[in-house]
C-alpha cells in the first residue's frame, strides 16, 4: 500500500461559516480524520494564513485581493484557526499556504519528502478552489491521488459536482468516506 497522507484543507471557521450546507459534511469528514488515524496515516492540515500587513497579496491578484478586502485568514486571527470540530491533534501536521493550493507558498512538499509520502487523500473547502488547484499540483508532482467526494465542500453544489463526477476521476480515485475506510482499514 502507498504511503499516504490525508489533506485536511482549508477547514477554518471563517470558510465553513460561508460554505456549510448543514449536510453533516463536518461529521464525515471528522470520520475520514478518525479513520486515517486509526490506519496508521499521516493527517495533515491546510490553512491559508496571511501576514499582518498582507505582504504576500499582489492587487494583480483578483481573488487574493477580495479576500484581504473582506478582511479573511490573518494568521492568529481567531475565525483563521481549524474549525473546532475536526481539530488537529498531537502528531497531525498543521502547514500553512499564501494562495490556493495547499503546495503555494508552503513547506508541504518538504513534510511530504521528508515522511515518504507518495499518495494523497484530497479533502477540503472548496472543492473548486484548494482542492482542485491542489490536486493539479499533485499530479505534476506525480503523486497518487484519492477524492473523497464527501469529504469535499463547494459553495457551489453544482460545480462540486461536476469536479467529483466529470473531471477528478480522469485524474484520481474518487471515492466517497465510507468506502475509502473501507478499503484503508477493512473489517
Amino acid at each position: 500500500m502507498p504511503n499516504s497522507a490525508l489533506l485536511v484543507m482549508d477547514v477554518q471557521r471563517d470558510v465553513v461559516a460561508l460554505a456549510d450546507d448543514g449536510s453533516g459534511y463536518l461529521s464525515r469528514l471528522r470520520r475520514a480524520i478518525d479513520g486515517a488515524r486509526a490506519a496508521g496515516i499521516t493527517v495533515i492540515y491546510v490553512v491559508l494564513g496571511l501576514r499582518p500587513g498582507d505582504p504576500e497579496v499582489s492587487p494583480r491578484n483578483k481573488v487574493m485581493t477580495n479576500v484581504v478586502r473582506a478582511g479573511l485568514f490573518t494568521e492568529g486571527a481567531p475565525s483563521t484557526g481549524i474549525h473546532d470540530d475536526v481539530a488537529p491533534q498531537q502528531g497531525d501536521v498543521v502547514v500553512t499556504k499564501r494562495r490556493g493550493s495547499a503546495f503555494s507558498g508552503s513547506d508541504l512538499d518538504l513534510v511530504l519528502r521528508a515522511r515518504d509520502v507518495d499518495s494523497l487523500v484530497l479533502t477540503g473547502i472548496a472543492t473548486s478552489a484548494v482542492v482542485l488547484s491542489t490536486l493539479w499540483r499533485a499530479i505534476d508532482l506525480d503523486f497518487g491521488l484519492t477524492v473523497l467526494a464527501d469529504a469535499c465542500l463547494d459553495t457551489d453544489p453544482e460545480v462540486h459536482r461536476m469536479l467529483v463526477e466529470k473531471l477528478f476521476p480522469q485524474w484520481a480515485d474518487v471515492l466517497t468516506v465510507e468506502d475509502w475506510l473501507e478499503a484503508v482499514a477493512p473489517r
